[in-house]
């Protein structure tokens, strides 16, 4: 199912242009409009259509030229248009084109004028996102790997302790520091909001991206609320042994820091659902970046999720992530070469934390939101692990936003869950 991106702002980017060719300003401005909010889906062609405005009192020329490549930088097309603009006076400018497959594609747009190309602008674009087929690499031990870890937490005594935050307390909601035992007897811990008034709600369980600093959970009116800490991270990170997460026995599935890091997510579930205030079929997950990833894990691990709402989600389809991103990619390889991993052999140990893997595993609903001109978790791997869901689900790109999401998005995974209660 498909939502085009729901805009708070002008469906026109105003980009004003102001480039200097030697000493003098351009003639023109250049508005790049947002059609179709820049994801194209068949029959419909992929087009760039771009306002030119003369606002000076002369007659102004200028060549515009579109470069194409694929999300790897991989050149594709480049197209020239031509205009000649009259004082006070506007043209219209498009690009109509072909991609050759499903994905995510880099425009670059160029001025040529006064003997001098200045950028105009950047941005992605996408064409048939739901069709992006990314291969899963999984070991035939996958299911076998995570049920072994799965029995192991359950041998591990929660020993939850919860310890009342007054300052953070009224006649709204009760706010708790919770701590609790998981995977090899780790502790992890995180922030518990309960509304003050006796009864049963629906929970949110909220991921933290990675490095995100400890934050509380607001008090969302009628629900339950719950942010966790994983290993070494936010109200752990004082106590951090992982060093850079991500790369912690990477030579080593059973050692990984993120299988660790996924029992957390489930040692989170076990909590809340012990809770007598907490509605048990109706716990819910979302988080984003590193956050989206493991609200994914989760609820393929798990099946007590009543729905998930990741965004930009991280640690997805590693080959190709890796391809298109420096970061997280470099400090992997700087990893690998120091511990003489071959790319086999890294691909390995990755592919069972990976949540393109994972996600065909998900039985929940699922929304997901996506930062279209996202560099940090590209579109791409976001769609690598959706596309693999075959339970209800639906996502909604935003054409402007990169590594996050518009302030809309609460709203609209919130009212998401609402059906599912």
């Amino acid at each position: 199912m498909k939502i085009y991106g729901l805009m708070m702002i002008s469906w026109v980017l105003a980009l004003s242009l102001s480039a200097q060719t030697e000493g003098e300003k351009s003639l023109l401005d250049y508005d790049v409009e947002l059609t179709s909010d820049w994801v194209f889906y068949a029959p419909e062609q992929p087009r760039i259509d771009v306002k030119a405005v003369n606002n000076s009192s002369v007659r102004a020329t200028s060549v515009l030229r579109l470069c194409i490549t694929r999300d790897t930088h991989e050149p594709l097309y480049t197209f020239s248009q031509s205009a000649q603009v009259d004082a006070g006076e506007s043209a219209q400018i498009q690009f109509t084109f072909s991609l050759p497959e499903p994905g995510f594609y880099r425009c670059l747009l160029m001025e040529q004028a006064q003997g001098k190309e200045v950028e105009v602008k950047r941005f992605n674009i996408g064409y048939e996102p739901e069709q992006i087929v990314s291969l899963p690499d999984a070991q035939p031990d996958l299911r076998e790997f995570w049920d072994r870890a799965r029995a192991e937490l359950s041998q591990v005594a929660p020993e939850y302790e919860l310890t009342l935050i007054p300052d953070s307390s009224d006649h709204r909601r009760k706010l708790y520091l919770v701590k609790m035992k998981s995977l090899g007897g780790e502790e992890i811990s995180g922030y518990y909001s309960v509304p003050a008034k006796k009864g049963k709600y629906p929970a949110v369980i909220s991921y933290m991206g990675y490095g995100s600093k400890p934050w509380v959970p607001g008090g969302t009116p009628g629900y339950v609320e719950f942010v966790l800490s994983v290993r070494g991270q936010a109200l752990q990170e004082p106590v951090n042994t992982y060093g850079d997460w991500i790369t912690y026995g990477l030579d080593n599935k059973e050692n990984y820091y993120y299988c660790g890091a996924f029992m957390d997510l489930i040692r989170a579930i076990d909590f809340v659902a012990s809770r007598p205030e907490v509605r048990t079929d109706a716990i819910f997950a979302e988080g984003g970046s590193q956050g989206g990833a493991f609200s994914m894990a989760a609820a393929a691990l798990d099946n007590r999720l009543r729905a998930i709402g990741p965004t930009i989600p991280f640690l997805s389809d590693y080959p190709d992530y890796f391809r298109i991103v420096h970061w997280p990619a470099q400090p992997v390889l700087n990893k690998q070469r120091e511990l003489g991993l071959s790319d086999e052999e890294m691909y390995r140990t990755l592919s069972y934390f990976d949540i393109k893997n994972l996600a065909a595993w998900i039985e929940c609903p699922v929304i997901m939101g996506v930062g279209l001109q996202d560099e940090v978790c590209p579109p791409h791997t976001n769609f690598s692990g959706y596309n693999r869901i075959s339970s209800e689900k639906k996502y909604h790109i935003y054409p402007l936003n990169g590594h996050n999401t518009p302030d809309s998005w609460w709203q609209t995974r919130m009212e998401f869950f609402e059906k599912f209660q």
